[in-house]
């Protein structure tokens, strides 16, 4: 048996990105499940299979057992997969992981509300409030905290990447998407969140499904996303050079051309996820790069 685990709509929702990265990252088994923030009803109303939670993400054990909150599933994933890096197996590196996940978890309001998540544009000229530079400043230094304390030497906080990392996807997204201003050991962190294949694939599927919710939009003059130049694809025609669905192994009934070449999929999502951004979905690439 595999876990149950709800997100919302992909693009803004960042509590979702949270929840399901730490799934994707760590090649936990789950089925996914969906509600839309655009929906009348409110969330809790959406899943009623999964009460008593009442936010996204949400998760069911394979016991049955809810657990309603980002900080909550990511402990228990922790606890029941020692092995899988999720937490630091180093217990000053792990104490400090906790530490940041917990201040994410219940911080940064101000970045939250003047800023939130959009992965579907990036903006400029966004002229922060003195209040959203004390947490870019907070930010920064729990940051910088984690790398001294641990001695990480890659891209990650602390080490490997691990669910302190998957915590701060949503804030990467927020300083890159409204151009805010970070130190250089700050926004290299940013730009690998940005560059990380797992991300990139969140955004993918965000940017083609899910209703469009102008309450999550800002009055700032829009700028090319700052994440790595993606591939360009652009809708086709058959036939293509492979004749099974990169994903499903079924047979394609969708098509993209790149580089002049035709590349089929077996449905109309699996194409459009595709789109956006190919060199994040590695099994596509194995057939491209062929």
């Amino acid at each position: 048996m595999s876990f149950d685990l709800v997100i919302g709509d992909r693009y803004p929702s960042s509590w979702s990105l949270r929840g399901w990265l730490l799934f994707e990252k760590f090649n936990i088994e789950h089925k996914l499940h969906h509600v839309s923030f655009i929906d009348d009803r409110l969330v809790e109303e959406q899943m009623p299979e999964f009460a008593p939670a009442k936010t996204v993400p949400t998760v069911r054990t394979p016991e049955g057992v809810i657990v309603g909150d980002s900080l909550a599933i990511a402990e228990e994933l922790a606890s029941r997969y020692p092995d899988a890096g999720i937490l630091p197996k180093d217990p000053a590196a792990r104490a400090v992981a906790r530490f940041l996940m917990s201040e994410m978890h219940s911080g940064f309001g101000d970045l939250r509300n003047d800023c939130p998540m959009n992965l579907r544009v990036a903006y400029s000229e966004t002229s922060p409030s003195d209040e959203v530079k004390k947490d870019l400043a907070r930010l920064e230094k729990i940051w910088a905290y984690a790398r001294k304390t641990v001695g990480s030497e890659g891209p990650w906080l602390c080490g490997e990447y691990g669910a302190v990392d998957a915590f701060f996807a949503p804030v990467a997204a927020r300083i890159a998407g409204y151009g805010l201003t970070v130190g250089p050991d700050a926004a290299a962190y940013v730009k690998a969140h940005l560059a990380d294949p797992a991300f990139r694939r969140w955004r993918a599927m965000g940017m083609i499904k899910g209703a469009h919710l102008p309450w999550y939009e800002r009055d700032y003059p829009q700028v090319n996303w700052p994440g790595p130049t993606p591939i360009l694809a652009t809708n086709a025609e058959g036939p293509s050079e492979n004749t099974l669905c990169p994903y499903s192994r079924l047979p394609v009934t969708h098509f993209l051309s790149i580089d002049g070449c035709v590349f089929g999929f077996c449905n109309e999502f699996c194409r459009d996820k595709t789109r956006p951004d190919p060199a994040a979905w590695p099994a596509f690439m194995e057939i491209y790069q062929s």
